[in-house]
């Protein structure tokens, strides 16, 4: 969001494409803007397989979408005229007939089997776009990402610093926690439960941000919040002393752009990326790095 922002800023044209999923969200932050209907990977998650396997299973379903969204763009830029291609971590969004880039800060993969293949795959979806914008710094005592975002491969990357949607505030402390729970189902809803579990006997006050179906009953110091919009969300991470949430990277930039401190990381069970990037940052930000199978035994 910030790039389109900047963008309309500078009296370009901008189209979104967008899915089903993040439709409304789109239409929320830009009304006034066109939309063109991408397709959705379909990945299907698990709460017993770690994540890698369970996508490496879905390999070919995952290379059919990123096929047919390349059809879609290609035919559009053909009948709409379009200079240029900014595809947010979708493969297929590229042209020949359109400058391509693809915002990625995932440089080099973090597989625990088949590493030098996983790479060179990824690699290959890279190149075919004519720039690889990194949301990271460049200088390696500064990344966020550490050794992801690092060029080992010799892409054309420019570096364009951390994005955020959110703002920074200030605020008075109203709450101990922000519980910000978010990524696919059902790895979801099983960390809500868990959460929910732990926060019985908890006397401070606590904020819950889920987009989980999953419904309780909740004691009057414990607040759940589905689907928070930006300038909500801003409000409720200035009012809240400490972070729990996932080390999702997009959620990472959003911490340190606000410039929260106190922060209790939680990887997805199985998700390589996120478990690295737990452990880069509790050694460069002293942040905790907690394993989902760990909540219960951790002091709130």
């Amino acid at each position: 969001m910030p790039i389109i922002r900047t963008l309309l800023s500078s009296g370009n044209t901008v189209i979104l494409g967008t899915t089903s999923l993040t439709e409304k969200i789109f239409k929320e932050e830009f009304p006034e803007l066109k939309h063109l209907q991408l397709p959705e990977y379909d990945i299907s998650y698990s709460s017993i397989l770690p994540l890698w396997l369970k996508l490496g299973t879905q390999y070919t379903k995952v290379l059919k979408a990123i096929k047919s969204e390349h059809e879609i763009v290609e035919e559009y830029i053909a009948v709409h005229n379009i200079n240029v291609v900014i595809s947010d971590n979708r493969y297929g969004l590229y042209s020949k007939n359109a400058h391509s880039i693809i915002v990625c800060h995932q440089l080099s993969l973090k597989t625990p089997f088949f590493q030098k293949w996983s790479n060179s795959t990824h690699v290959e979806l890279l190149k075919k776009f004519n720039e690889v914008w990194v949301p990271d710094y460049e200088e390696k005592d500064a990344k966020l990402a550490g050794e992801l975002s690092e060029n080992v491969f010799g892409l054309n990357c420019k570096y364009i610093g951390p994005l955020s949607r959110l703002e920074k505030r200030e605020a008075e402390i109203r709450y101990d926690y922000l519980f910000l729970l978010s990524g696919p189902e059902p790895t979801q809803t099983d960390l809500l439960k868990s959460v929910i579990d732990k926060l019985k006997s908890y006397k401070g006050k606590a904020v819950i941000i889920s987009s989980s179906s999953f419904k309780i009953d909740l004691p009057a110091n414990i607040i759940l919040i589905k689907l928070p919009n930006a300038n909500e969300l801003s409000q409720l991470i200035a009012e809240s002393k400490t972070i729990v949430c996932r080390s999702g990277y997009s959620t990472l930039m959003d911490i340190y752009l606000l410039e929260k401190k106190e922060l209790i990381l939680i990887p997805t069970p199985g998700q390589t990326e996120q478990e690295y990037l737990a452990e880069y940052w509790s050694k460069k930000f002293k942040s905790v790095h907690l394993a989902e199978s760990q909540l219960g035994n951790h002091s709130f």
